[in-house]
């Protein structure tokens, strides 16, 4: 038997972030974060969703196709600790990993038919870059994948305090209007890296169309800018 198997995209995401910065560092963060999963021609079959409807939440298995490399280490750096200590790579969710995949619990917030895209997936919560190739999809089963007395290790619980969020109303009116909680709550989550705590940046990230320009102190996110991506 083979020990190498070929996979191919059952679909790709569409989502608000054109690059890795600015998307949450784990899936469910951000409820109000909406998505379309939007599957490729061969497997655009209504009859491969019947049943899915039911279920609240489910498993996306997808690829870190944007951190695709030909070697791997057997440690690496968490942001999650500053990136200054390194663990384990199968005890972090890091990218870069001997098989770049990807596992994301999301809310299923519909099952739609479209008359271009077939019966598409509209879903909560995901921290996947716009185009990110889906592998598989499963349902989330409560009595199997909770596990209520699970301990986190070093990620026991979501990473530093929440930002408080300031937007200037003028700037906010750019913004789509469905897009303004997602936004505010993105941003909440501090998307900077961990180690990067400099006042004075103005970071930058795109989303839904729009570049957002911010800058962080003692606690307080302050969104500078709101400009047409390029």
């Amino acid at each position: 038997m083979s020990d190498i198997y070929s996979m191919r995209p059952i679909a790709h995401i569409r989502s608000d972030f054109s690059t890795k910065f600015g998307v949450p560092r784990q899936s469910g963060l951000v409820d109000t974060l909406e998505a379309t999963v939007v599957f490729e021609p061969e497997f655009r079959n209504p009859d491969a969703l019947r049943g899915l409807e039911g279920f609240s939440h489910i498993w996306l298995v997808w690829v870190f196709s944007a951190s695709v490399r030909q070697t791997w280490s057997p440690t690496v750096r968490p942001p999650r600790l500053g990136g200054n200590a390194r663990m384990g790579v199968f005890a972090t969710r890091s990218p870069f990993r001997p098989n770049p995949i990807g596992l994301s619990s999301v809310r299923l917030a519909g099952v739609e038919s479209t008359p271009d895209l077939g019966t598409v997936l509209r879903v909560r919560g995901a921290d996947l870059m716009d185009g990110t190739p889906i592998l598989d999809i499963k349902p989330y089963l409560p009595y199997g994948d909770c596990h209520p007395d699970a301990v986190g290790g070093f990620a026991s619980a979501p990473a530093g305090a929440v930002l408080e969020v300031e937007i200037p109303p003028s700037l906010l009116a750019q913004v789509p209007e469905d897009r303004r909680k997602a936004l505010i709550g993105v941003l909440a989550q501090d998307p900077r890296p961990h180690y990067q705590k400099d006042s004075d940046r103005v970071y930058g990230f795109g989303f839904a169309g729009l570049e957002v320009r911010f800058t962080v102190s003692e606690g307080h996110l302050t969104v500078r800018e709101i400009l047409q991506a390029r």
